[in-house]
């Protein structure tokens, strides 16, 4: 097999990355944009001692699964993989997703079922994060997401993903940006001053908070003049903050921040709690998919305990810990951002909350203080990692800590299937996997696993 021959084949499934997976004469072919039951024709593109990667040259025989995209951007965009696949299939395709990574990676065998829908499919998407860049020679803004593979920004001027107000504030900011002469990053010399637009929007109250990352460690008056007319002519902005930002990395955010206009925060509502938080904090991008991950973990513990004593891990602003305080006798949050448990104090405060006890460390330095200074443990643990996963020794503190259940709740099948490998192989149990479909045509797959620990040797 050689880079340009060209294929007939049928797609058989998509990979954990959302490729489609054909084979020739054994040999492994991924191919983009494509879906399951395709007959296409293919080019190889690369070739690898093991795979091979091809791009499609023809759609022969489409898949009955396979539909128009609504955005049509999507094939430029690398934001919706699986848009051109309609919904309920996609569901399917998580489903097996999940299933190949259990059975692959962790050696587990479970009947894994459909994903939870999202309640929106379009415009759920409250937070954006669009990278700016300019035109060589007219010097006009421009701001989207990057093209597929690459850091060439395609400029997006509607995204059926996230809120119409979100586009509009976008335009402005091109327009107006551009009148005011600012320059957009050039991610190559580090020259440029705004590198990225960040807009956290409300499903509760429909608020926008929008923040400026500049290339600088001052604001300048032209940010600080876009701001004021930014707050000006969106009633619905609650505020404008300006993020300081010199590194020559990806990193978007740094922990510098401060507000030039209105609130430095914005509110959203999970379940009965309103939550406070800023353009810093982690929160749930889609926040009506995530209150259906809050409501079945709040029902089970509701369900299979009598005001439990449960542990909230990397808790962020604190949701899981303050949506479930209503069925626990005491909470126990410990996140390392400062700001994050700043966020969950107000809101603990503003809801009236007060059986939550919150902790600003490393969740590590935290394992080994509870296991050195007291001895209490929790009935339950929500363990919600970064995407990466937990470590071993993660793992190993959390099942001294935890007598009963852990819960964990994973956005990385691949990831998750490594960790509750480790788990079974202490004795722990795994009572079941559910996926709740929080990012809507792309190949992400948010999992609550539930992990009984009686049988555990502690």
């Amino acid at each position: 097999m050689r880079v340009g021959e060209q294929y007939k084949v049928k797609i058989e499934k998509l990979s954990n990355l959302g490729l489609g997976i054909a084979k020739i004469d054994g040999m492994v072919i991924f191919v983009e944009n494509a879906c399951p039951q395709d007959e296409l024709l293919i080019k190889i593109s690369k070739v690898n001692k093991n795979f091979a990667n091809a791009n499609i040259l023809e759609i022969l025989n489409p898949s009955l699964h396979r539909i128009k995209p609504f955005c049509p951007m999507q094939k430029v965009c690398g934001a919706c993989q699986l848009q051109f696949i309609d919904y309920d299939y996609q569901l399917k395709i998580k489903q097996k997703i999940v299933q190949d990574a259990m059975h692959s990676i962790g050696g587990i065998d479970i009947d894994i079922p459909l994903p939870v829908a999202s309640p929106e499919i379009m415009e759920y998407r409250c937070k954006v994060q669009y990278p700016v860049s300019q035109t060589k020679v007219s010097k006009r803004l421009i701001a989207g997401y990057f093209k597929q593979k690459s850091h060439e920004i395609v400029n997006i001027k509607y995204c059926p993903i996230q809120p119409n107000i979100c586009d509009d504030i976008i335009e402005f900011v091109r327009k107006k940006g551009t009148e005011l002469g600012i320059s957009g990053y050039n991610e190559k010399t580090h020259s440029g001053e705004l590198r990225h637009v960040v807009i956290r929007y409300s499903k509760f109250n429909q608020k926008s908070l929008v923040t400026f990352v500049v290339n600088s460690n001052i604001i300048s008056d032209s940010i600080k003049k876009l701001s004021k007319l930014i707050f000006a002519e969106f009633n619905s902005v609650s505020g404008v903050c300006v993020n300081f930002n010199q590194n020559k990395n990806n990193l978007i955010l740094t922990n510098n921040t401060i507000c030039v206009v209105g609130d430095n925060y914005i509110e959203e509502k999970l379940l009965d709690k309103i939550f406070k938080f800023g353009p810093n904090s982690f929160f749930q991008v889609n926040p009506k998919s995530a209150e259906n991950i809050f409501l079945y973990v709040k029902n089970y513990i509701k369900n299979n305990f009598s005001n439990p004593t449960v542990f909230d891990a990397y808790a962020g602003v604190t949701t899981f810990g303050i949506t479930l305080s209503d069925v626990c006798s005491k909470v126990v949050s410990v996140e390392e951002c400062k700001e994050a448990v700043e966020w969950a104090e107000r809101t603990v405060h503003d809801n009236k909350i007060s059986n939550i006890e919150l902790h600003n460390m490393d969740a590590e330095k935290f394992f080994e203080q509870e296991l050195q200074t007291n001895e209490r443990k929790f009935e339950i643990t929500v363990l919600d990692p970064p995407r990466k996963g937990a470590t071993q020794k993660t793992l190993d503190n959390v099942l001294k800590l935890t007598s009963e259940k852990i819960i964990y709740v994973s956005c990385n099948p691949a990831t998750l299937a490594r960790d509750l490998k480790y788990l079974l192989s202490k004795g722990a149990k795994l009572e079941s996997i559910q996926p709740f479909d929080m990012f809507c045509h792309t190949y992400h797959i948010e999992n609550v696993a539930i992990i009984d620990l009686k049988d555990v040797n502690k």
